[in-house]
C-alpha cells in the first residue's frame, strides 16, 4: 500500500513537471512569434515617414530617430526594461566608433535606446533578408558578406562617406554571435579597429549583460526582465597607427571581458 502511494505521487510529480514543460515551450514559441510581431508593428505604422527619411542621406537622423522608437516599443513589448549606466558623455558634434558584445537580436535595439547620437551599423547582409525590417536594414546600414573580401574592403569605403556626415559606426566586433553559448566573449575582428584607426575615431567599448540569458538564438530559452549596459570610458585613437591596431584590440575586448565577468558576479 505505502509502495502504491509512492508510486502515484511520483508518477503525479512526473506529469506536473511534464505539463509544466509543456507550457513554457508554448510560451518561448508565443514569445518568440511576438518578438517578430513587434518588429513589424511600429514599421507598418510609420512606413510613409520611414521611406521619407531614407529618400535622401540628410534625412538620416530622422530615420534614426523613428528608429530608436521602434526599439524601445520592442523592448517594452516583450517585458524588458533596461539600466543604463554611463562613465562618460558624448560630445554633439563628434563622431565614435561603438563596439559591443553581440549575443541576441535585442543588441539592435538595446544599442540605437542606449546611444542617442546618430550612428550607422555595419552588419551581415543576411538580416537584409528579414521582411519590412530587411527593407529598411539595407538602405540604412553598411552590409558586409563577411565571405567576400571585396565587400569587406567596400566597407571601408562607405564607412569613410558616413563618417564625412558627421555620422558615427557601431561594429559587433566578435563577427557574429558565438555558436558556443558558453563564451562570454568571442575573439574580436580587425574592422572597428582599422576604421577607428583611420578616421581617428574615439572607440566606445560597451557591455550588454544580460541579453544573453533574456533573448538568445536558443529558441526554446529566455524571458523578460532586466537587460543592463554600461558605456565605459572611450579609448582614444588620436596620433595611433596601423601598428597600434592589435594593443588596441586586446585593450578593448580585456575592458568589455571584464565587465561582463562583473555582470555575471552581479546577477
Amino acid at each position: 500500500m505505502h509502495f502504491a502511494v509512492r508510486h502515484i505521487q511520483t508518477y503525479t510529480l512526473f506529469l506536473t513537471f511534464g505539463f509544466m514543460r509543456v507550457i513554457k515551450i508554448i510560451f518561448w514559441l508565443v514569445w518568440r512569434v511576438w518578438f517578430y510581431v513587434l518588429m513589424g508593428i511600429p514599421i507598418l505604422i510609420m512606413f510613409p515617414f520611414l521611406v521619407a527619411s531614407i529618400l535622401t542621406e540628410s534625412g538620416y537622423p530622422y530615420f534614426f530617430k523613428m528608429a530608436r522608437i521602434w526599439s524601445k516599443f520592442i523592448l517594452l513589448g516583450m517585458g524588458f526594461y533596461y539600466k543604463i549606466d554611463k562613465d562618460q558623455e558624448l560630445e554633439p558634434h563628434k563622431s565614435y566608433m561603438f563596439v559591443a558584445n553581440h549575443t541576441s537580436m535585442v543588441d539592435i535595439m538595446l544599442m540605437l535606446v542606449s546611444i542617442n547620437k546618430p550612428f550607422v551599423f555595419v552588419g551581415k547582409k543576411e538580416l537584409s533578408k528579414i521582411p519590412l525590417f530587411g527593407f529598411f536594414y539595407k538602405r540604412t546600414c553598411i552590409l558586409v558578406d563577411r565571405t567576400s573580401s571585396r565587400s569587406k574592403h567596400g566597407v571601408f569605403e562607405r564607412a569613410q562617406k558616413r563618417i564625412n556626415q558627421g555620422l558615427s559606426i557601431c561594429i559587433f566586433p566578435e563577427g557574429g554571435v558565438p555558436g558556443d553559448e558558453s563564451i562570454l566573449l568571442d575573439h574580436f575582428k580587425d574592422g572597428a579597429f582599422r576604421l577607428a584607426i583611420d578616421h581617428e575615431l574615439p572607440i566606445v567599448p560597451i557591455a550588454f549583460g544580460d541579453n544573453k540569458k533574456r533573448y538568445s538564438y536558443t529558441i526554446f530559452s529566455g524571458k523578460p526582465g532586466l537587460l543592463r549596459v554600461k558605456i565605459m570610458p572611450f579609448i582614444e585613437t588620436k596620433g595611433k597607427t596601423m601598428a597600434d591596431k592589435n594593443s588596441l584590440k586586446d585593450h578593448t575586448w580585456k575592458v568589455i571581458h571584464k565587465q561582463l565577468q562583473e555582470f555575471e558576479t552581479k546577477k
